[in-house]
């Protein structure tokens, strides 16, 4: 019998997820959270296999909240679910040691057989996603680009992120203006989505 954990923040989700794991013979759902903050108390507590996290999850987040699963309970092994799923989700949800990643409107049984390969050590990754990962762009962005980047996402103007990274305003121009240029980006804010939605960011 494979022990699940069910992370999923929108309660009508979660209940419907529960209920279509439970209907599998071998599938036993010990555990529900609504938030990333419980997930690893949870599976320690439930001593679940797997569990099946929402990427969305309120708090961290569902991939940092992976990232602590694997450190903090090893045994559990994860699975996450993406309502609108991108490359570079993908490439984060496996550099956090996630085994398993599906988009949330998966058949039931292919989300089953997911957690049946995740709970046997092995990798359970949507085709379709799996080939847009391998496909998406190699990151063109230097690791200052992606510094000036990282902080220009969080709102800061020119002159904050050069105050930040102990620039002059027109590097940090400059840097603006390269990212723009290599993304194919309208404007910063265009640029911070094609960055993290590859998965550079």
């Amino acid at each position: 019998m494979i022990r699940i954990l069910v992370a999923e923040h929108l309660p009508l989700v979660r209940r419907g997820l529960v209920a279509s794991l439970d209907a599998e013979p071998d599938l036993r759902v010990v555990g529900e959270v609504g938030h990333a903050d419980d997930l690893v108390s949870a599976a320690l507590t439930c001593g679940a296999d797997t569990a099946v996290v929402d990427l969305d999850l309120p708090g961290a987040g569902g991939v940092p909240a992976v990232s602590r699963l694997r450190e903090q309970a090893p045994a559990c092994r994860a699975l996450i679910l993406s309502a609108q799923p991108t490359p570079g989700q993908v490439r984060r949800a496996l550099a956090a040691h996630a085994l398993g990643f599906m988009s949330l409107d998966v058949a039931p049984e292919q989300l089953a057989d997911g957690l049946r390969r995740v709970a046997a050590g092995r990798r359970a990754v949507d085709a379709e996603l799996a080939v847009a990962a391998l496909q998406a762009a190699v990151n063109p962005l230097t690791r200052r680009e992606l510094d000036v980047l990282r902080i220009a996402a969080g709102g800061a103007r020119s002159a904050e992120i050069a105050d930040q990274l102990f620039l002059s305003v027109g590097t940090v121009r400059n840097h603006l203006s390269r990212i723009m240029c290599k993304t194919g980006a309208r404007n910063r804010i265009d640029a911070v989505r094609i960055a993290s939605d590859s998965g550079w960011l």
